[in-house]
């Protein structure tokens, strides 16, 4: 049996033997099993028999509910499958709240108590099968109306179709700009579908709330949750919070203004309401100043002066009452740019550091700037030979070049940065003068022209490397 509960009146739903007399186990109270449904917080407390109510709410498909009258006292519960009247014939629907909330309700909705119908008796077998199969047809006859508007030529949009429980209506909801003769449309209607039709015009919003959806929130449309009524919106609203009139941010589902935007149009007021007028202006000795712009949160207003509206300053309210009422005494103010006093940054500290975003780069960031360090001093030592290389004459160019062709020599105490540990020990007196005159000979036969050119630079520096290059054949 459907029952509607956790599927929004759905018919496809079947609770099988978990549906009771009593109503559905799976039908909560607290408000959730239901679209637009009221939290019955009187549902625990048993009511006395004289003083109790004898009206229903009643809901049929998405939003439409209806209040009746029960007339036979049939113990009734949220949840409960009932047939009521209509007319023609009888409908079917779920009862969703009952007690005394439901006079509070029909107050509220401003219904009359003798303009209630009245129930019939709880839905048997036959009832739920003759609703499931009308509720099966509602999709494809919704297809085949629009293809019949449209071959017609009307502007509209079916939004959405309702049958009756017995079948004998059919409700088709549509939205138009524009006012439509049905005069051909009802009767291509009544020859498709052979039952009786029923036009319904609802309004933009009205159609939103029926189909539902996401808004730009992430969150279910208001409209189709919890919203029973729609106040109006204007662009007033989004100018008092200060928000930029552009229809694509402002619009919703439905194409018109958010009915959020009256959500936080109080507090806006009264935080406004301890702000100067946004038509304020200030007699300086520089020229007249206009207010530009007002911030709610930092209670600050800007001001830029008639002539040159670039430059903005801003002043906290309270000094700017101040201005206010030098001036009503007839005294002029001092320029925009002397009374702006300089803004001191509060500067907080992260102790966890979730806010800083190169919080995982660190260890990079002091590798990088240490290998920075380095390169500079490799750069000044290249530039450096570079000037030295540079300096010298063509005569010691090509010394240099022959100096760099000659073997290793043994000695190496000439070199100051050489290590007393890696120099070999140094043999006797006697043994070094016995040493170095063979070596001397070897030199002046190896490279005269070193020894010339030695004579004629005496104060020649020397140049040896641990390695010299090897001797290009080619050359």
């Amino acid at each position: 049996m459907s029952c509607g509960c956790k599927t929004s009146g759905d018919s496809a739903h079947s609770c099988g033997p978990k549906k009771t007399a009593n109503g559905c186990e799976n039908v909560n109270t607290c408000g959730n099993s239901y679209k637009l449904s009221v939290f019955d917080w009187l549902s625990n407390i048993n009511n006395p028999a004289p003083n109790r109510c004898d009206f229903v709410e009643v809901r049929f498909k998405n939003d439409r509910k209806s209040f009746y009258k029960n007339v036979n006292n049939i113990p009734l519960h949220i949840g409960s499958v009932i047939t009521v009247e209509s007319s023609p014939g009888h409908d079917v629907g779920v009862v969703s709240l009952t007690g005394e909330l439901v006079k509070i309700q029909m107050k509220k909705k401003k219904f009359s108590e003798e303009s209630a119908l009245k129930i019939y008796r709880q839905a048997n077998q036959k009832d739920l099968e003759v609703w499931q199969e009308a509720r099966k047809k509602e999709d494809g006859v919704k297809l085949e109306a629009r293809k019949i508007a449209q071959r017609i030529g009307l502007e509209m949009k079916v939004t959405d179709v309702e049958y009756q429980g017995d079948s004998s209506k059919i409700t088709f909801y549509y939205t138009a700009d524009n006012r439509i003769d049905f005069r051909q449309l009802i009767k291509d209607y009544a020859g498709a579908f052979r039952t009786k039709i029923d036009m319904k015009q609802i309004g933009f919003r009205q159609e939103a709330a029926k189909v539902g959806g996401i808004g730009s929130c992430g969150r279910e449309l208001c409209c189709s949750t919890w919203l029973t009524d729609f106040r109006s919106v204007n662009t007033n609203v989004a100018r008092y919070q200060q928000l930029s009139i552009n229809p694509q941010k402002l619009a919703g589902q439905c194409g018109k203004l958010k009915c959020c935007l009256n959500y936080e149009l109080d507090s806006y007021l009264d935080a406004l309401s301890h702000f100067p007028s946004s038509s304020t202006t200030l007699d300086t000795e520089k020229g007249r100043a206009f207010c530009i712009k007002i911030d709610v949160f930092k209670k600050k207003m800007w001001f830029a002066y008639v002539d040159n509206s670039i430059a903005w300053y801003d002043f906290d309210i309270d000094l700017v009452k101040k201005l206010i009422s030098k001036n009503k005494k007839g005294e002029k103010i001092l320029p925009l740019e002397d009374l702006k006093q300089p803004e001191t940054p509060s500067q907080s500290i992260d102790l966890i550091q979730e806010n800083n975003v190169d919080r995982f780069e660190k260890k990079n960031r002091n590798n990088r700037n240490r290998n920075n360090q380095n390169k500079p001093n490799n750069n000044q030592n290249q530039g450096q030979e570079q000037r030295q290389g540079q300096g010298q004459p063509q005569g010691q160019k090509k010394n240099r070049s022959e100096r760099q062709e000659r073997p290793n020599r043994p000695e190496k105490s000439e070199n100051p940065n050489t290590n007393s540990e890696n120099q070999p020990r140094q043999p006797k007196p006697q043994q070094q003068q016995q040493q170095k005159a063979p070596v001397d000979n070897v030199k002046a036969e190896a490279n005269p022209d070193a020894d010339k050119a030695q004579q004629g630079n005496p104060h020649k520096k020397k140049f040896k490397k641990k390695y010299p290059p090897k001797k290009d054949k080619n050359a």
